[in-house]
């Protein structure tokens, strides 16, 4: 024997020891899904090679026969064996694809699912680690498979139990594809049973375009045939008459491997200058790895029915991440690339199409469904305020579809429309008011907001980390204009309680206080001044109109980015009791202790933290003994 066919012993990869452990000691609560993972490879396998043939036929050309998923099962040997007439793999694309979790990230996510002792079973898919969902019913598995561009009739056979390591070798093979083979458990049995696999195919694989045959032995004449247990027609492709609501809910999860149904979906067949069908689905939970905008995402790319590629990122912004589906294009070459798609003008025009659809669709659930348009903001909302910033030419319709948490409604939950903000404006006001924190505990107890709640003017306060960033972008509404309540702002004036005017002493007085103010602070702030913005804090520190934010400071600086030492303007509530006390000191020493620390007290209120806390510290003992 050649030593190129010796079986050779390989050791799993660290993060595949984990999902295998993780697996079989109780993750999945759902086995049968196990099924539905290893049809979906084997479609996919067929739909790869396909492409293949159509794009490079002078390297297919010998390879006619239509594709096709096998089940055959063996009650006596405890055996299921599933077969496909696909690609096949490369003794180099086994390794990877068997022995290996490609998917940045899955180390971290392994940690915490274990962590949080997860007993669910939807993240598998996920990683397009699929198929390991095997080893939670089979005790041994063995995969022969063969690569299409193999024209030597050797193939490679895989086998492992699952325990931490896999044996590979070389074999001589007749036909192209992969095939499976299932040794089960005693405690799984029930997998033997014909009608249980119907069961599971029609559940799961009803709707894949390729046809799934199951075994059949006749007794009386000896010999084997084969029953097509699904459909076999794509869903997308049939007359929306035709497709029952339960029929989109098992084709959306045979497409995302997601336990929950979808929350919303949109199937269109369009005929005409651009020819496509698209089915998108909005789901109703976010997942794990939604927040990282680099993760894998976009839709299912067809081109006349033929699979081209998943993840195609070029027909929906980042924003609308969360919309999972399939585009089946008429127009597009079959030999098209992710460069190819990048700068196609067919492919801008799409993208802009299905946007709109998108965004038309959430707004008419909004419009119609309160209930579940909240659900939608509540797992997704997040994500869809990038679009504010990304899509300027979507964004009086993303505008609308925002929420918001508010002054006069308290809670956390945001619930707040722009339109519903409008419905409160108070006489003469003139733009948005907003305030942006750390959180919404932190905003809803921010003193920014004394004068609002006593003059009954609402505010919306914004928390979220994009917030700040989303800000920048959203400078109107409805010709409203939005203003931070931490930012220096004269038409403010209006709504302030107007005060007596103060006798030409009284006004002398406090004009030398501000002046000894100045000097004790000096170059640390950029001006001191007298406020009515305030009712129970003495003292306030605001940012100038033009300069940056004290969040957006805070966004750079956990960028990593240095930024300039923001000069804040500081405000004195002069009705204060506290004030009232201090404009009595006529020593300088005690007088600047008491100025410092009430300067630092704001800045903490402002920015949640100090630069120097022990300082601070120290004031506030020094004046406790004073």
């Amino acid at each position: 024997m050649d030593k190129n066919t010796k079986k050779k012993t390989h050791i799993f990869q660290s993060e595949v020891k984990q999902l295998l452990h993780l697996m079989i000691h109780s993750l999945y609560s759902n086995k049968e899904i196990f099924l539905r993972e290893v049809i979906s490879n084997a479609s996919d396998a067929i739909e790869k090679l396909r492409f293949s043939k159509l794009s490079s036929p002078e390297n297919f050309s010998n390879l006619i026969s239509p594709g096709k998923i096998q089940i055959s099962l063996n009650k006596s040997e405890k055996t299921i064996t599933i077969s496909d007439n696909g690609i096949g793999m490369t003794k180099k694309e086994i390794i990877n694809n068997l022995g290996i979790i490609a998917q940045s990230g899955t180390k971290n996510f392994l940690k915490n699912l274990k962590k949080n002792n997860t007993q669910k079973n939807d993240f598998i898919g996920k990683f397009g680690v699929g198929f390991y969902s095997i080893f939670i019913v089979a005790e041994k598995v063995a995969v022969y498979t063969r690569h299409a561009n193999i024209h030597n009739n050797l193939g490679i056979l895989w086998e492992s139990e699952g325990k931490g390591t896999y044996t590979i070798q070389e074999i001589p093979l007749k036909e192209i594809g992969t095939q499976i083979i299932l040794y089960l458990k005693d405690t799984e049995k029930e997998f033997l049973e014909e009608w249980k696999i119907k069961q599971i195919v029609k559940k799961y694989s009803d709707h894949i375009s390729i046809p799934v045959e199951i075994s059949k032995y006749d007794e009386k004449t000896k010999t084997i045939s084969w029953e097509k247990i699904n459909k076999a027609q794509s869903l997308w492709t049939l007359p929306k008459t035709n497709i029952t609501k339960k029929e989109y809910q098992e084709f959306y999860s045979y497409l995302t491997q997601d336990t929950e149904k979808p929350l919303i979906w949109t199937h269109n067949i369009i005929e005409g200058s651009q020819s496509y069908i698209n089915l998108m689905y909005i789901p109703k939970k976010t997942t794990w790895d939604m927040w990282n905008r680099e993760n894998k995402h976009g839709l299912k790319l067809y081109v006349k029915n033929v699979y081209i590629m998943d993840d195609a990122t070029q027909f929906l912004p980042n924003y609308l991440r969360f919309v999972k589906g399939i585009i089946d294009s008429q127009d597009l070459p079959l030999n098209v690339s992710r460069e190819i798609l990048q700068n196609n003008e067919l492919t801008k025009n799409l993208k802009k199409t299905l946007t709109k659809r998108i965004l038309t669709l959430l707004t008419k659930l909004q419009d119609q469904d309160q209930k579940k348009y909240q659900e939608f903001w509540n797992n997704f909302g997040i994500i869809l305020k990038e679009g504010i910033a990304e899509d300027t030419e979507n964004k009086d319709i993303i505008s609308n579809l925002l929420r918001f948490n508010s002054l006069k409604i308290s809670q956390k939950i945001q619930t707040v429309s722009l339109n519903d903000y409008l419905k409160n404006f108070k006489e003469n006001q003139e733009k948005i008011y907003f305030l942006t924190a750390d959180s919404f505990d932190s905003a809803l107890n921010s003193p920014h907001l004394e004068i609002f709640k006593e003059n009954n003017i609402d505010v919306l306060l914004l928390s979220d980390r994009v917030d700040e960033w989303m800000m920048n972008y959203l400078l109107e509404f409805k010709n409203k204009k939005f203003q931070s309540i931490s930012k220096t702002d004269i038409t403010l004036e209006k709504f302030l309680k107007s005060k007596p005017i103060l006798p030409e002493k009284i006004n002398q007085k406090y004009s030398l206080f501000i002046q000894k103010i100045k000097e004790i602070l000096d170059n640390k702030v950029k001006d001191v001044r007298i406020t009515n913005r305030l009712t129970n804090t003495p003292v306030i520190v605001l940012t100038d109109s033009n300069d940056m934010s004290t969040q957006m400071s805070k966004l750079f600086v956990a960028a990593g980015q240095q930024v300039p030492t923001i000069k804040y303007i500081l405000e004195i509530n002069m009705e204060h009791k506290l004030i009232k006390k201090i404009l009595k000191i006529q020593e300088k020493e005690k007088l600047s202790i008491w100025i410092e620390m009430l300067f630092e007290q704001a800045i903490l209120a402002e920015k949640g933290n100090l630069e120097n806390p022990n300082n601070f510290i120290k004031k506030i003992n020094k004046l406790l003994t004073i």
